[in-house]
């Protein structure tokens, strides 16, 4: 019945884990967005830094608006960091009690087998 219970713990953290692993590739996705959406700010910021390169129209991007889009776009980039880093510490944990739960498995095995 221990035995039992061991495999069916360490069926949940199997889940567990494959579930951060879907969080992990979620927010890796988001984050390439994020830095998609920065390389496209960049762009925006050297057309109006630069009025030769914004063309023919030649209208500039008004400051303020620049910079609320760069508060924009660092407060989602550090929001994702975080993200990343919490999953990361959280699969971390995973990945040890998973490990510590096979320790005990292959003790209570070997606990088994001498008792038979």
């Amino acid at each position: 019945q221990a035995e039992e219970q061991l495999k069916e713990a360490r069926a949940r953290q199997a889940l567990e884990l494959q579930e951060m692993g879907r969080r992990e590739r979620l927010l890796r996705a988001d984050l390439g967005r994020a830095r998609a959406q920065l390389e496209a700010f960049k762009a925006q910021v050297m057309r109006v830094c630069s009025p030769a390169a914004a063309g023919a129209a030649g209208k500039a991007v008004p400051e303020q608006e620049v910079i609320e889009k760069v508060r924009q776009i660092s407060d989602t980039s550090q929001k994702s960091q975080e993200r990343e880093k919490s999953l990361q510490e959280e699969l971390s944990s995973k990945i040890s009690k998973e490990k510590e739960v096979f320790e005990s498995i292959e003790v209570f095995k070997k606990s088994l087998r001498e008792l038979q």
